[in-house]
């Protein structure tokens, strides 16, 4: 009894002090669940009304609700290349949104978030949407499909190659194509193969979801496409049935490694274009498909809490719930999202989305739950999805290459709740690679706009009045929506953050040396 008592409490002392690691025992199973465009109101614990998510909201309920969590950029890839690595995505070449045939963007012997897992003894799987390139020049679509994945870390994958607006709408499982007939050989193209090629523009009228820019070459299930593809067609899947195909192996792969501490980053499609959901969702909501994709993807996080349950590993499982940037409307397709939006505040109270560094294009919903180790609340502290690396490094005892994850800071204490652990004290936030950032510094932020050019999708109902000059100032805790640039009665404050902007962005990393 008494032995059972000293237990219980040097495990509580070190979670709550957070002086050292858990013990090899006491690591729990990590699953990082990455939204796909929802924006920080998209769901009602963040205040939406006219869509609910109680599978997300129960997180939330049991967990830490951030209200300053945050994403790294403001569209996919550089995101996701982010998360993965620790390093801010504009370090990099060629981190922008990834082409149909583009090839790995990490590349291997990098310091993942996965191989740092790994390392203390982790199984480790990414299943959904993967979007950051296969293959050393391109993907060998018919072969294996090297580099990839299991090249950076992970034992695992079920992969939607790129993302579903853009071609070939098939699975990658581990190294190939999943269910490809070698008889219909697969080709992906930036051009069209042959002038009889049925697209989005010379068959319109028969598409089941029309296009509004761009997104109109291949057609596959009734959806024209950005990009050409030919061939493969036993291994084509339908939109429809992508969220139970990722549930199913999430659930297989959990069992299968029920024995032993185990990492899962899950990437479902939703609520990215095209918004085509399964049957049973279709008019849940007043919305359309862009509110149908809500409550599958909230379906979604509910039958992964119900599969930990089953296998007795719901308290023994950390959760982190974010999403890879903000929310946008018409992003290529007439599905209503525009039209249909009513009072809906996608963004909740920022500014922009989608493509922008205003506050709505990168600050998300962010939650992290891990039943009776951290104690449900509320929190204001900053904290990034490129701080995950850092973080679990910590949580797990593994010490970080040097040359690795240099943007990500050990933010575990405020991940976990504790009382009085701070959050970051500044934040780099970037778009898809324009040279436009926003720089969060307590309550200041910072936007330099180096490019004005506005995207094709339309993003929020407000865009809200542009800074006439490079720099502007926000002060967010009085003005959250960046409303009213303040930067001609505080030039001192846009002085110091420009020069600390450019000591960020030009230092090649923010981490300290070890």
């Amino acid at each position: 009894m008494l032995m059972n008592v000293l237990r219980l409490v040097i495990g509580l002392v070190m979670v709550s002090g957070w002086g050292g690691v858990l013990r090899a025992a006491e690591r729990p199973n990590v699953i990082v669940i990455m939204a796909d465009d929802l924006g920080y109101g998209d769901v009602s614990c963040y205040g939406a009304k006219t869509v609910e998510t109680p599978a997300i909201d129960r997180l939330a309920r049991e967990g830490v609700r951030f209200t300053s969590g945050y994403c790294t950029a403001s569209t996919c890839t550089p995101t996701r290349f982010s998360l993965l690595t620790g390093t801010y995505a504009f370090r990099q070449k060629n981190t922008g949104i990834a082409p149909p045939n583009g090839p790995a963007i990490i590349r291997p012997g990098t310091e993942t978030l996965p191989s740092i897992l790994k390392r203390a003894g982790y199984a480790t799987a990414v299943i959904g949407k993967w979007h950051l390139g296969l293959g050393d020049r391109a993907p060998d679509w018919n072969g294996e499909l090297r580099p990839g994945p299991l090249d950076i870390g992970f034992d695992h994958c079920l992969l939607l190659p790129t993302t579903n607006d853009r071609v070939p709408q098939v699975f990658v499982e581990d190294r190939r194509v999943k269910g490809l007939d070698p008889a219909d050989p697969l080709w992906v193209g930036s051009e069209k193969p042959s002038p009889d090629h049925a697209t989005g523009l010379t068959h319109r009228d028969g598409l089941k979801m029309d296009w509004s820019h761009g997104h109109n070459d291949t057609i596959h299930n009734g959806v024209s496409r950005i990009g050409f593809y030919t061939g493969g067609k036993a291994a084509r899947f339908r939109d429809e049935d992508l969220a139970d195909a990722w549930v199913a192996e999430a659930g297989r792969w959990m069992e299968m490694n029920r024995e032993r501490p185990f990492f899962l980053y899950y990437a479902p499609q939703d609520i990215h274009v095209p918004r085509v959901v399964h049957e049973r969702f279709q008019g849940r909501t007043t919305m359309g498909p862009r509110g149908d994709c809500i409550v599958q993807l909230d379906w979604s996080v509910g039958e992964l809490v119900k599969t930990l349950e089953r296998l007795g590993l719901r308290e023994k499982t950390l959760i982190v719930f974010c999403s890879d940037n903000g929310p946008v409307l018409d992003d290529g397709y007439r599905d209503g999202a525009v039209e249909k939006l009513g009072d809906h505040r996608p963004a909740g109270p920022y500014r922009g989305g989608k493509y922008s560094v205003w506050e709505g294009g990168t600050r998300t919903p962010f939650i992290t739950c891990w039943p009776g180790r951290i104690a449900p609340g509320e929190s204001g502290e900053v904290v990034s999805t490129v701080d995950l690396a850092a973080s679990l490094a910590a949580l797990t005892g593994q010490e970080l290459a040097a040359d690795g994850c240099l943007d990500s800071f050990d933010l575990s204490g405020a991940l976990l709740g504790k009382a009085g652990a701070k959050g970051r004290d500044h934040l780099v936030q970037q778009d898809n690679g324009s040279g436009n950032f926003g720089f969060r510094e307590g309550d200041w932020k910072l936007v330099r706009l180096k490019q004005r050019g506005k995207t094709q999708a339309k993003v929020s109902r407000e865009e809200g009045v542009m800074p006439g000059g490079l720099h502007a100032l926000y002060r967010l805790g009085e003005d959250p929506g960046e409303r009213r640039d303040v930067s001609g009665e505080h030039p001192e404050v846009v002085e110091r953050m420009v020069r600390r902007l450019d000591e960020v962005v030009g230092s090649g990393r923010s981490r300290a040396k070890p």
